[in-house]
């Protein structure tokens, strides 16, 4: 009963701030740029400026971190809300993908593979306190390789369809750009998306596209993408 109610109370409030929001006149984009002291923060608006603000007593101020997005109101400047990073539309395209239901079964002869691959991501999602009462560090991340045809993707689909997590699936080869930085920039969005979105799987597809030996030859820009990789 009391967690019922907490619960309704918590969507009453949101519901009754989306309501204001709707109401009120337009207000200003803003981000965070750092705190100043406990009540004040130096936010830098859309338009340019930089102004000293305080924010409402429902904002959780410990949020309210270095380049947080927020909604500052148009006449006292106070910060009314944070919102959610801005992510590429790029970004949002790989969420796209539907890992669909593979099951561990269903893939066949990669029994060695799928008990390293699930005890190296599965089990640190599933079952971090086993890591910290042991006292070592997860993987970062699983290298498959192989000729096609082999099952790498089939693998990484049975992964996330049999884990509740965010999936994103990237084709390294469709994120180089002729721009210099433009690589590396979506590189950094969809690592912040996915730090956002915990917990969240990255499948990078033809990663020798853009993860090359480090200092072989190169552009510039290759050796950027590698730098933000690491």
């Amino acid at each position: 009963g009391r967690e019922n109610l907490r619960a309704a109370k918590k969507d009453f409030n949101k519901t009754e701030d989306d309501l204001k929001s709707l109401q009120s006149v337009g207000q200003i984009i803003g981000e965070v740029l750092r705190p100043l002291d406990n009540e004040r923060l130096i936010v830098k608006a859309s338009s340019g400026p930089r102004y000293v603000v305080g924010c409402r007593s429902k904002v959780d101020k410990e949020k309210l971190t270095s380049g947080t997005r927020v909604v500052l109101d148009m006449t006292t400047l106070t910060i009314m809300r944070a919102l959610p990073r801005e992510v590429d539309p790029v970004v949002y395209n790989m969420l796209h993908e539907d890992p669909g239901n593979v099951s561990y079964s269903a893939v066949g002869g990669l029994s060695d593979q799928i008990r390293e691959l699930r005890e190296s991501i599965e089990l640190p999602l599933m079952n971090p306190e086993l890591f910290l009462r042991v006292g070592i560090k997860p993987p970062k991340g699983v290298l498959l390789y192989g000729p096609p045809g082999t099952g790498k993707t089939l693998l990484a689909r049975a992964i996330a369809s049999n884990i509740d997590a965010n999936f994103l699936k990237v084709v390294s080869s469709a994120i180089i750009d002729k721009y210099i930085g433009e690589s590396a920039r979506l590189i950094r969005e969809m690592f912040g998306y996915a730090r956002d979105h915990q917990p969240c799987i990255i499948f990078m597809d033809e990663i020798d596209a853009i993860g090359g030996r480090r200092f072989s030859e190169g552009t510039s820009a290759d050796r950027e993408i590698q730098r933000t990789l690491m």
